[in-house]
């Protein structure tokens, strides 16, 4: 193969990881703080695709498309909390058999309303624009948006590093996932801030669907998909 060819394959596994890497950090963000295994980490990253597919729709071109991609994370955010707070806020300190199968009764009850509301088939989103085109490399030609996914990943990762060092809320995550009896002692409210991290995981999931959302088809099936590498990457990478 070609210097060209490798460079553009390299390129290529950059923009997966790009996606990837959001939906771990969440899935990473949520089994530190709450010590849960969430199973339906992945159908938060499916929720993305196809809440972004929605949006991007209704909201057309231009900046109205942008605002549909950060929409569609902002809502799995809140779809993530709504589950949180129902479902798995009661069972914290219930046996971790319990709470395996609660996440993963959220992954048959978010794939059954997704084929419900959005069926079968699958949908693919809108090119986002002004990067529809691509650009040329080693006499090679790769996907503009490609190359936004890309970055995208060391931006959301310098934004979460400078929320969970630069904060107090911050600060009181890491106490959490350090010792959460110490954070009870003190007066934390613990429910609150199990809460909040799990809101910002389901939204990182969201995003990463988002962002992928004009690259990757929605179909059913890509919770199961997502999720398994995902536990790969947090394992893998601590």
């Amino acid at each position: 193969m070609s210097v060209s060819g490798l460079l553009l394959q390299l390129l290529n596994g950059l923009a997966d990881a790009s996606a990837l890497f959001l939906v771990a950090a969440g899935l990473s963000l949520i089994f530190g703080v709450t010590r849960v295994v969430n199973f339906a980490h992945g159908s938060f990253y499916m929720l993305g695709i196809y809440l972004a597919w929605t949006f991007t729709g209704y909201f057309g071109d231009g900046a109205g498309y942008w605002a549909g991609l950060l929409l569609a994370a902002l809502a799995t955010g809140v779809i993530g909390a709504a589950a949180e707070w129902l479902v798995l806020k009661r069972l914290y300190q219930a046996p971790e058999l319990f709470q395996l199968l609660a996440t993963f009764a959220l992954v048959l009850i978010i794939g059954d309303a997704a084929l419900a509301i959005w069926g079968p088939e699958d949908l693919f989103a809108a090119r986002a624009p002004g990067l529809s085109g691509a650009v040329e490399i080693l006499g090679r030609r790769y996907p503009e948006y490609d190359l936004l996914l890309i970055a995208a990943g060391p931006v959301v990762l310098g934004l979460l590093w400078l929320l969970l060092m630069r904060t107090r809320w911050g600060r009181l995550l890491r106490a959490a996932a350090e010792n959460r009896r110490m954070l009870a002692a003190l007066g934390v409210n613990q429910a609150w801030l199990f809460t909040s991290a799990f809101t910002l995981g389901a939204f990182l999931a969201g995003l990463g669907g988002a962002l992928a959302a004009p690259r990757v088809p929605a179909t059913l099936g890509l919770d199961l998909e997502i999720i398994a590498s995902a536990f790969v990457v947090v394992v893998v990478g601590g």
